[in-house]
């Protein structure tokens, strides 16, 4: 499967109730978020709960994904570090960036977990679209990039790329949880205490940082209808 060919109809069961929209109005702990994952994705899972899309803001701090390797904690003193059951590597979460725990049931929706990357990859860009930025998927690299032509090019002499948006989650019983981050405004040298998702030899940036001075309000606004062209339609919720 291209994972450029996705559709609402893939993901969007006819009949299905609204996802639960839920914006953290502080910051999260981290311990907290886990919790509240794991309650929220079991009820879900049990069928005593509906969908739920949680955004929220973290203090600054580094978590570890299934994979991580030791050696990409390059400054393991600077913040907290916290071992996830998520895919992935070492992430980094902080003021300023957008994270969201996507928890969705695929036994409804499609029990493929390459298309379901594919289609947060693509909530991802066409959020970034609807703010004028390109960002574009790597089969070798999972996540979301945006060229950087200005910048000097990579050592193969091709165009510098940098992340501007991770993804790592994990399903039980079929339902997801974790998510994807999307760099709004983080202070970006807080990446440097870590090899981001393990890759080397390309930067991290975000929408302040490619001269976009916008909002975490208005980010929330389009990651919602970008959320909605894809997965169908969502409900406020207030937890």
């Amino acid at each position: 499967m291209q994972r450029e060919n996705l559709s609402k109809e893939m993901f969007a069961p006819p009949g299905s109730p609204p996802v639960r929209w839920r914006i953290a109005p502080a910051l999260v702990d981290y311990p907290q978020a886990v919790e509240t994952m794991e309650r929220e994705a079991a009820a879900i899972a049990a069928g005593t709960a509906d969908e739920l899309v949680w955004l929220v803001e973290h203090p600054p701090l580094y978590t570890a994904g299934t994979s991580a390797d030791a050696a990409d904690l390059v400054m393991p003193d600077r913040f907290p570090v916290f071992a996830t059951g998520r895919g992935g590597e070492y992430t980094y979460h902080g003021p300023g960036q957008r994270v969201a725990y996507v928890m969705l049931d695929l036994k409804r929706r499609r029990q493929d977990v390459r298309a379901f990357v594919a289609a947060l990859e693509g909530v991802i860009i066409a959020t970034l679209d609807s703010m004028n930025i390109k960002g574009e998927r790597r089969e070798d690299r999972v996540g979301v990039w945006v060229r950087r032509p200005e910048k000097p090019p990579l050592m193969d002499g091709s165009i510098a790329e940098d992340k501007i948006a991770a993804i790592g989650i994990r399903l039980r019983r079929w339902v997801s949880f974790h998510g994807f981050s999307l760099n709004v405004d983080p202070d970006l040298d807080h990446f440097n205490g870590i090899v981001p998702c393990g890759i080397r030899g390309y930067g991290v940036t975000s929408l302040v940082d490619l001269g976009l001075p916008v909002m975490m309000t208005d980010v929330d606004i389009r990651l919602r209808d970008s959320f909605e062209l894809i997965f169908g339609p969502t409900q406020a919720d207030n937890g």
